[in-house]
């Protein structure tokens, strides 16, 4: 039997990065998205974030391409969400997203800095956060990626 692991930290804000997720009835949403990933034979670590934005940590199955995982993410909670009372004002989710392949090393600091996004964004916006992100993953920057 083979064994694999390929972790990703990923990044999925709401559409126009408007703070329609509320705090009060996030964990629903978090829970369906689990759902969507097991689904899929991938293994859901942590799923966190704040009114514009998602973080997740996954383990992706050998069998899933990382882009499918997403859309399907995508496609289902949103649809899933603009049925729900919980969600009010979502309207969907942004066009693009990040996607950054972790070692298993890191797993823990990525888990514990998922867990602290309430905290985290007291001193940063989801703008600045993302930028680092990207940058430090070696990528260019543009605003492009915030649509």
């Amino acid at each position: 039997m083979s064994a694999t692991i390929s972790l990703f930290h990923i990044v999925i804000n709401t559409l126009g990065r408007e703070m329609t997720i509320p705090d009060v009835t996030s964990d629903y949403l978090y829970r369906y998205i689990t759902v969507i990933i097991k689904n899929r034979n991938c293994k859901p670590f942590r799923i966190n974030g704040i009114g514009n934005h998602i973080h997740l940590l996954v383990g992706l199955s050998a069998s899933v391409a990382l882009g499918d995982l997403v859309r399907d993410i995508k496609q289902g909670s949103s649809k899933w969400a603009k049925q729900q009372v919980y969600f009010p004002r979502f309207r969907g989710w942004g066009k693009e997203y990040g996607a950054f392949s972790c070692s298993i090393r890191d797993k823990d600091a990525i888990i514990k800095y998922i867990n602290n996004q309430r905290v985290h964004h007291c001193k940063r916006t989801f703008e600045q956060e993302y930028r680092d992100m990207i940058e430090c993953s070696g990528l260019e920057w543009n605003d492009h990626r915030l649509t």
